[in-house]
């Protein structure tokens, strides 16, 4: 009987066969454009820079090893501590700020009223705008003297501040700008908003649950997998700021460097871009873009530990 069920069963091939290779083959060079192109523009330059970040290294002249220099010349530069403590105010004032705003905007558009299409189109359209063409325009929208924003202060009789001018108010200026963006970030909260069974909600009302208990015990931990990944993405993004901070403070300042007044807007990839194409040191500026990749992966994965405590999936 043994050797009846050992004769039966299957043999374990020991290779592929002449077509399962053929096709092999063929989907390889198939996928062979994306694999050069991610050979070429992402692991050569990801390993290339961590091999210029121990050079002194200026684009004109051959790359000169210098070790661990760089680093140890970083953490006495005022510029990196400066850029540093400003990319973290917006990593972690900025970016709640903007993720409350909206899933607060998301829960009025999941309104069922009159028009909500065209609600929800309005308040996404900004989205959409190039970060260029919106920052320019909110240079606009923010000048001291004729500025829409300034205007209407002054009609509510309220302080007019010179909001790109005064240093105590650039980065909130960047602030503002990102609450005007945040239709996107609403879009996404709201399509997860429509995934959520109304059950629950009629289930929580019949035991008689109030409006903020329904929203705090259904719908947030329902929104806890999108919150995490809003999360985690708007801190990427913070660290990664430059186009607004670059558009706002008008390029170089009075003193020949990057960062707008009193250097508030000196962001962590402003200084790396300062260093690199402005004083060509593109060592020094390796450097600083690996101390960034760690910066980014910690903060990534310490966020990651902690959303076991808070984020809920189907089913738990």
């Amino acid at each position: 009987m043994i050797e009846t069920i050992s004769s039966a069963a299957p043999r374990r091939r020991k290779g592929w066969t002449r077509k399962e290779w053929h096709y092999f083959w063929l989907g390889l060079i198939f996928a062979s454009p994306w694999i050069i192109g991610f050979l070429i523009f992402t692991v050569y330059p990801f390993f290339s820079s961590l091999y210029f970040s121990l050079t002194e290294y200026d684009l004109f002249n051959p790359p000169k090893w210098v070790g661990m220099d760089n680093y140890a010349a970083i953490m006495k530069d005022r510029s990196f501590y400066k850029s540093i403590s400003n990319t973290l105010f917006m990593a972690f004032i900025s970016v709640p700020v903007t993720l409350f705003s909206s899933l607060l905007i998301a829960l009025l558009l999941n309104f069922k009223v009159k028009g909500i299409r065209y609600y929800r189109t309005i308040f996404y359209l900004p989205a959409v705008i190039p970060g260029v063409a919106s920052a320019l325009l909110w240079t606009w929208m923010l000048n001291p003297d004729f500025g829409l924003v300034n205007i209407f202060l002054r009609w509510l009789h309220l302080p007019d501040p010179a909001w790109l001018l005064d240093p105590r108010f650039t980065k909130p200026s960047l602030i503002l700008m990102g609450l005007w963006g945040s239709g996107a970030g609403a879009l996404i909260f709201l399509a997860a908003l429509q995934g959520v069974p109304q059950t629950y909600y009629e289930a929580a009302q019949v035991d008689g649950a109030n409006w903020w208990h329904r929203f705090w015990r259904i719908t947030v931990p329902a929104l806890s997998p999108i919150i995490l990944f809003q999360l985690i993405m708007g801190l990427i993004g913070a660290f990664q700021i430059f186009t607004e901070s670059y558009i706002l403070a008008g390029g170089k300042s009075s003193g020949g460097a990057l960062g707008g007044p009193g250097q508030s807007l000196l962001f962590y990839a402003v200084n790396l871009y300062q260093e690199a194409f402005i004083n060509l040191k593109m060592g020094y500026a390796s450097a600083l873009a690996w101390i960034l990749f760690v910066i980014v992966m910690l903060i990534t994965l310490l966020v990651l530990k902690t959303s076991k405590r808070w984020v809920y999936y189907g089913g738990e």
